[in-house]
């Protein structure tokens, strides 16, 4: 199995998440306050994905030592600069998180809740308890788990899979039809972070991630078998929050009504 046979296999769950009813549900303000209120736990746990492989792909380790694969490496890096340390549309340095909570106070939406979560987590073995115990929704949690499930195993291969076909080669579509659902100049924020992710996503970090895999699978069957059932899985899991938030959406519209 090679990387255009999973893109094949999975081009039906991509389908279906391109074309969810969701995009066609932001269309207000409250709309768009709704999906970033529950994206937003996306956006931060991507994070401790990319600082998973960068644990297990790069040397973060004393004595430093050379990796076995620098191209990795290299790839790894470049995305954690641009996504911890990015520059916003004023200039300053922020993450993408912080560049999303600036974007979420912009349009109106709830800040409280995701800062209250991250907050009360504090080491990687309680993670999963932690977002058990929370008050999260059912969708989240699943997301979330999923997410950490992944990290645990300390498999590159799989944390990749994650990475690259539930996040980062998927981006560029999702975030298109956001953008043009909102109007463009509706939201600076909003706008400018969507924009930088096409930008990044599209055009750099996909090509590049697809690459990672290949690099990392090599001709091993089990080692491929386990990126199409992880990739299979992180979409599901984000077929599942795309459901719910376009249900939460028409839900408060028939509140409002």
């Amino acid at each position: 199995m090679k990387i255009e046979e999973i893109e094949i296999i999975l081009q039906p769950l991509r389908e279906k998440l391109r074309n969810h009813a969701l995009y066609s549900e932001l269309k207000s303000v409250s709309d768009i306050q709704i999906f970033m209120e529950n994206h937003v736990y996306a956006v931060w746990d991507f994070m401790s994905l990319l600082k998973a492989l960068q644990i297990n792909l790069t040397c973060t380790l004393l004595p430093w030592k050379p990796v076995i694969n620098t191209n990795t490496a290299r790839f790894i890096n470049e995305i954690v600069l641009e996504e911890e340390t990015d520059v916003n549309e004023l200039g300053v340095l922020k993450s993408h998180y912080e560049m999303y909570l600036d974007a979420m106070v912009e349009v109106g939406a709830d800040t409280t809740r995701i800062s209250t979560f991250l907050n009360s987590i504090n080491e990687l073995d309680s993670v999963l308890s932690t977002i058990q115990n929370s008050d999260l929704n059912a969708a989240v949690k699943s997301f979330l788990s999923f997410t950490f499930e992944t990290i645990n195993t300390q498999q590159p291969h799989k944390i990749a899979a994650a990475f690259t076909f539930g996040r980062e080669d998927l981006i560029p579509d999702m975030f298109l039809r956001i953008v043009e659902q909102a109007g463009e100049d509706a939201y600076p924020k909003l706008e400018y972070y969507l924009r930088r992710h096409i930008e990044l996503d599209g055009d750099e970090h996909g090509p590049l991630s697809l690459k990672m895999i290949q690099e990392l699978c090599g001709d091993d069957a089990v080692k491929w078998h386990d990126v199409l059932e992880c990739s299979e899985k992180a979409l599901q899991q984000r077929i599942a929050l795309w459901d719910h938030i376009a249900k939460a959406i028409q839900q408060n519209k028939e509140i409002t009504v």
